[in-house]
């Protein structure tokens, strides 16, 4: 990758929302999470596709103290859309993980690495066979010579 930017974002502020702004402000074009640690009070989590057959995807939203374990994931150019999954901690080490979807209130401190590859733009675009935006990656423009 050719750049990275950090953050730390305080108490209160929303994780998936600030990164998805902070990639607009810095104007990437395709950014990734380098490493994510800090705490949540609060997360919206959508977990795999439900095993009962009925296609749906379930989700829920954790309120409580939660260490943030890991973030991955990609965010589209100018932060438009994001596909973030997270696993959390309770105050136990019991692990949780899933899609994270937003509601993602920082307890504590996220300290926050991203990376992006000037080469590369990010975007998401439906796909029928999965019935989700998925990722498309494709070179970026070529600048010119002034």
């Amino acid at each position: 990758f050719q750049d990275c930017v950090a953050v730390r974002l305080k108490p209160g502020e929303l994780l998936r929302e600030s990164l998805m702004q902070l990639v607009k402000e810095q104007g990437l074009s395709s950014a990734f999470v380098i490493s994510c640690v800090g705490s949540l009070t609060q997360a919206r989590l959508r977990y795999a596709t439900s095993s009962d057959g009925s296609g749906t995807n379930p989700s829920e939203l954790l309120q409580r103290h939660m260490e943030i374990v890991s973030l991955v994931g990609t965010i589209s150019q100018g932060g438009q859309s994001c596909h973030l999954h997270i696993c959390l901690s309770d105050e136990h080490g019991r692990a949780i993980g899933g899609h994270l979807l937003g509601d993602d209130i920082v307890y504590t401190t996220a300290e926050v690495v991203l990376g992006c590859h000037a080469g590369l733009v990010f975007t998401r675009e439906p796909d029928p066979a999965t019935a989700f935006d998925e990722l498309v990656v494709t070179a970026a423009p070529a600048l010119k010579p002034k």
